[in-house]
């Protein structure tokens, strides 16, 4: 029975929306014959979140019990996923019941892909939610065609929190890349330099807006051109080398 795994890196300070991530989780209405497993990892060092995952049959949760950071939070939970496929949702967002197989659907109308990009709306405080205009077209992308917008833009025109992506491809790229900031920039601009890609014109998760989100912090803003340079920078050098995904 084929796998998809739901990935999710937390903290500590998140239990209460990781719950509600949790149960979103547990409202994917699935395509017949497919399962899906939620690989939570824990990052800081007092783990407090496995009463909260164990909820749920299908969540697993893992600690490593000091604070690397979400870059390589997201690359200890890839050491333990098992799906073909693997879904990234941060611990403070949650999904559409759709959310999953609308993925699943693209994959299979689309077998060459290696990603498929979601829309999300913005969850407000109040619980309303905020729709904002694609910056992409929908449907199918070629490899390094999206790119084309990100040199020009300077970021990549989806969110990076969206993503489903092939659990393999992932890993022959390292996973999140160990930027201070912007790592699953750093991230995609290789797997759609490299692999094509879908982007679904249905709106599927929601994006949570609140006070003590990580993008929002001074702290986080520092190093947010330092980190897009290198984003720039290696897409530029995958594109100098010419390098190629054979598959």
């Amino acid at each position: 029975m084929p796998l998809l795994s739901v990935l999710t890196a937390a903290h500590a300070g998140r239990a209460d929306l990781l719950a509600r991530a949790g149960e979103s989780v547990a409202a994917q209405r699935l395509p017949e014959g497919w399962t899906l497993e939620w690989v939570v990892q824990e990052d800081g060092p007092e783990p407090s979140l496995a009463p909260i995952v164990e909820r749920f049959p299908f969540g697993r949760h893992a600690a490593h019990g000091e604070q690397l950071g979400i870059a390589t939070t997201r690359n200890l939970a890839l050491t333990r996923v098992d799906g073909e496929l693997v879904h990234v949702l941060d611990s403070d967002d949650e999904l559409l019941p759709d959310a999953i197989s609308v993925a699943l659907k693209a994959f299979e109308k689309f077998p060459a892909v290696h990603w498929v990009a979601a829309q999300a709306d913005d969850l407000l405080p109040d619980d309303t939610r905020r729709s904002f205009a694609l910056e992409y077209p929908a449907g199918y992308v070629e490899p390094g065609k999206m790119n084309e917008f990100t040199n020009g833009r300077g970021e990549p025109p989806i969110h990076c929190a969206g993503l489903t992506m092939r659990t393999r491809t992932v890993r022959a790229l390292g996973g999140w890349a160990a930027n201070p900031r912007s790592e699953d920039s750093a991230l995609f601009v290789a797997l759609a330099e490299l692999t094509p890609g879908f982007v679904t014109p249905e709106v599927t998760w929601l994006h949570r807006l609140h006070t003590a989100q990580t993008t929002g912090e001074h702290a986080w803003k520092t190093l947010r051109a330092e980190s897009m340079t290198m984003v720039r920078q290696r897409l530029a050098a995958l594109r100098e080398l010419g390098l190629e995904l054979d598959v």
